[in-house]
């Protein structure tokens, strides 16, 4: 058989995991994925088939449009259907053969979606800190670090809109850094509540 390296795309509800990434002893979306992969021979494990994912989420986020490559001599398009049925969580709708060298984190935008829900909060001031987020900005107070991780992101665009008590919050940007919406989120919530003031945003 032909070695062919393998894209896949697809959603999750992150709702019953925790997290994407793989850890020990917890339920992840990227190990079910793995173990389904290994169940139905595409790969034998995540190593030898240079298994890659474009992103990472969080704790009971949930995700439309996530990628994986792997290599694999054995895929034919109808192994998504064992895929979906393995688990009602996570679905694949879409895969494409790519270049050998393709690696899924190269991504020239992503998209992350919040819903708040504003109930007894300042709209106005939400979306006016939200507002000072767009553009360049070192991050350092309002996101995880790692180690040897540049603080600084740029966040192309912030679209807001209301849906009955919630505001569906759209941030746009090529990266982001470990924990840094749920931060962001958190201060424009504060800010709608009046706990904090502007100043201690900017």
């Amino acid at each position: 058989m032909i070695l062919m390296r393998v894209a896949l795309k697809f959603a999750y509800n992150g709702k019953n995991f925790y997290g994407y990434a793989r850890q020990p002893k917890l339920r992840t979306i990227e190990d079910e994925i793995i173990n389904s992969l290994v169940k139905y021979e595409l790969i034998k494990d995540s190593k030898l088939s240079c298994f890659r994912s474009s992103s990472r989420t969080d704790k009971g986020v949930s995700a439309l449009g996530n990628v994986i490559a792997f290599n694999t001599e054995n895929f034919k398009k109808e192994v998504l259907n064992k895929l979906n049925k393995e688990n009602e969580d996570i679905l694949f709708y879409a895969f494409k053969i790519v270049d050998d060298d393709f690696y899924p984190r190269y991504a020239c935008l992503r998209q992350y979606r919040y819903y708040l829900d504003i109930t007894n909060k300042d709209f106005k001031k939400v979306v006016k800190g939200l507002s000072f987020f767009t553009g360049e900005h070192d991050l350092s107070n309002f996101a995880r670090v790692e180690k040897d991780k540049n603080p600084v992101r740029v966040i192309d665009n912030i679209i807001v809109s209301k849906l009955e008590r919630f505001l569906v919050i759209d941030f746009f940007a090529q990266t982001f850094l470990w924990n840094q919406i749920r931060r962001i989120i958190s201060a424009v919530e504060k800010l709608g509540c009046e706990k904090i003031s502007q100043d201690e945003i900017i």
